[in-house]
């Protein structure tokens, strides 16, 4: 008898200045794609790229024990107010180094030599896992699709970032 998935409680966010629900295809992929998966949407936000309102965000969620698993898109690159990196790594306890080179590394079958401007981190706060991609619906979808899917799936083998947060299950800090 093959195992379960776990359902995880996930929480998204965009950064943008612009975005808004209607406009937010990245979040929205985010959103159909966790959901499809089983996992349980916990909440959806918006914010400006502002590196302080970032990090009230998410301080929030990885402050909040319903809340297992943080996504952000947006804010990874080098342009104008671009921010999430400087935002969320003083927050993390563990950083997902392989996170972001996986990320890249997929990355740049698509986009080449670019690749290398996405700022894409991972890390782990208070039994949270907490990722950061770029904002294009396709940097979103390939994330989820190349990574995310398996990493927050209970059941994928030899190991994923599913079981350290799910209660019981394994050790994380």
């Amino acid at each position: 008898m093959s195992e379960s998935m776990v359902p995880l409680n996930i929480a998204v966010l965009t950064v943008s200045d612009t975005r808004t629900e209607e406009t937010d295809r990245s979040g929205q992929t985010l959103v159909e794609r966790l959901t499809d998966a089983g996992h349980i949407l916990t909440e959806k936000r918006i914010v400006p790229d502002d590196v302080y309102k970032i990090r009230a965000v998410i301080a929030q969620w990885i402050a909040d024990t319903d809340v297992q698993v943080v996504i952000t898109t947006g804010g990874t690159g080098f342009t104008g107010r671009d921010s999430t990196p400087e935002a969320v790594s003083v927050l993390l306890d563990k950083r997902i180094e392989g996170f972001g080179e996986r990320f890249r590394q997929l990355s740049g079958n698509e986009i080449g030599s670019s690749t290398i401007q996405s700022r894409a981190l991972g890390g782990f706060a208070n039994a949270t896992v907490v990722f950061c991609l770029p904002g294009s619906t396709g940097a979103c979808r390939m994330g989820w699709d190349g990574i995310l899917a398996e990493q927050l799936d209970s059941r994928h083998k030899p190991c994923n970032f599913a079981n350290l947060v799910i209660p019981g299950r394994g050790q994380h800090g």
